[in-house]
């Protein structure tokens, strides 16, 4: 049985999310905008358990449908940093690479694989994600690299002494903000991305001891703004907004793409990459699914019901032959998504020059050294 106290705290819980909830879920003509604290407040007692299941979901799906402003997006974050165990990496400079958490459906995902590229071309590089989280079911990080034999289990102090050695790291949000991954059900069951879908790519696990750089993807033209204005917010050095497939880190083979960049604090830019300049041409967007892999139902229209544990093994096998020489899809897009980071950090000059300093990772053996661990 809860003690007075926990119930006293349980009740207070509630009614700061009530009070929320009045404001934001009263229809499209009524409902009003948080303040920053309001939303930090209601986050922070999602997190600590004390909210009722139903409110945390109302409330944050009835942000979704307000649309949350920037003042929301960041009392959201400041509950979700305070809540991360966060280490520092024994290294100057830290490159943190936020991939999607949801995966990827509609290709085979190279981008677990970039940060051993970068890392045997002198940048330390840390991913982080989860196994499986909606809406889109896909291929994450995690279940590639498992595949794959890399070590997938990592506290936050560990993935930040990898980056002293082999260079490179994956943390599992379970390990670095445990309260969030518990949300886990509850966004199954509401369905709809919430903020948390978002911000959980700006958590920044590890860091460095001087900057830590952001690099991640984006879909619609609505959010490099918001993640550029949030990446400041944290106090990431840089960061780059990439439109990449399905939303990704690594953009179209095919096609030109915009990638958005914050320096020092400073306002965003807009950039066009193409494929060309790093050398590449496909007649593909990413690496193709292959016609063999089963597909189920699926959960809805955005779940695609992809049998992902064999879609990962196929990944694994294709990255590692990929850096181990072997040409083709896979070693072109690791080679763009590394160019792409390269270029950004100012490591090369431009595209051209950060490809061949990829490529020249991956045939000298680097590259796949540094993924298994060594250097």
């Amino acid at each position: 049985m809860a003690t007075p106290a926990a119930q006293t705290e349980t009740a207070q819980a509630r009614e700061i999310l009530r009070a929320c909830i009045q404001k934001v879920a009263t229809g499209p003509e009524y409902s009003k905008d948080l303040t920053r604290e309001e939303a930090r407040a209601a986050m922070a007692e999602i997190l600590a358990g004390r909210a009722h299941p139903v409110q945390a979901g109302v409330f944050l799906i009835a942000l979704r449908m307000k649309r949350e402003t920037m003042d929301e997006y960041k009392g959201l974050l400041e509950a979700l940093r305070a809540a991360v165990r966060e280490a520092e990496a024994p290294v100057d400079e830290v490159l943190d690479l936020a991939d999607p958490y949801d995966g990827y459906a509609r290709g085979l995902p190279a981008s677990p694989f970039v940060p051993a590229v970068l890392a045997a071309c002198g940048v330390p590089t840390v991913s982080h994600g989860t196994g499986s989280v909606g809406p889109k079911y896909g291929i994450t990080h995690r279940q590639v690299l498992a595949a794959a034999g890399a070590p997938v289990d990592l506290e936050p102090e560990a993935a930040a002494e990898r980056l002293s050695g082999p260079g490179w790291a994956f943390v599992d949000q379970k390990a670095f903000c445990p309260q969030l991954h518990a949300l886990l059900e509850l966004r199954t069951l509401i369905v709809k991305r919430p903020a948390l879908t978002t911000l959980e790519v700006l958590l920044r696990p590890v860091r460095g001891r001087r900057a830590t750089h952001l690099v991640t993807g984006y879909v619609h033209k609505a959010y490099p703004p918001v993640y550029c204005e949030l990446a400041r917010f944290v106090g990431y050095g840089s960061a780059a907004l990439v439109r990449g497939v399905e939303g990704g880190v690594i953009p179209s083979l095919q096609q030109p793409a915009k990638v958005f960049r914050t320096v020092g604090g400073a306002p965003e830019t807009e950039h066009t990459v193409e494929p060309q300049a790093a050398g590449i041409q496909r007649d593909t967007r990413a690496v193709p699914l292959p016609a063999d892999l089963n597909r189920g139902p699926g959960r809805d229209e955005i779940d695609a019901g992809l049998d992902t544990a064999a879609a990962a093994a196929r990944t694994a096998e294709l990255g590692l032959a990929a850096l181990g020489g072997e040409e083709g899809t896979m070693q072109d897009a690791m080679v763009y998504g590394a160019a792409i980071c390269l270029w950004h950090l100012g490591r090369a000059a431009d595209l051209g020059e950060g490809a061949r300093m990829a490529r020249e990772a991956i045939r000298s053996g680097a590259a796949l050294a540094r993924f298994r661990g060594e250097g």
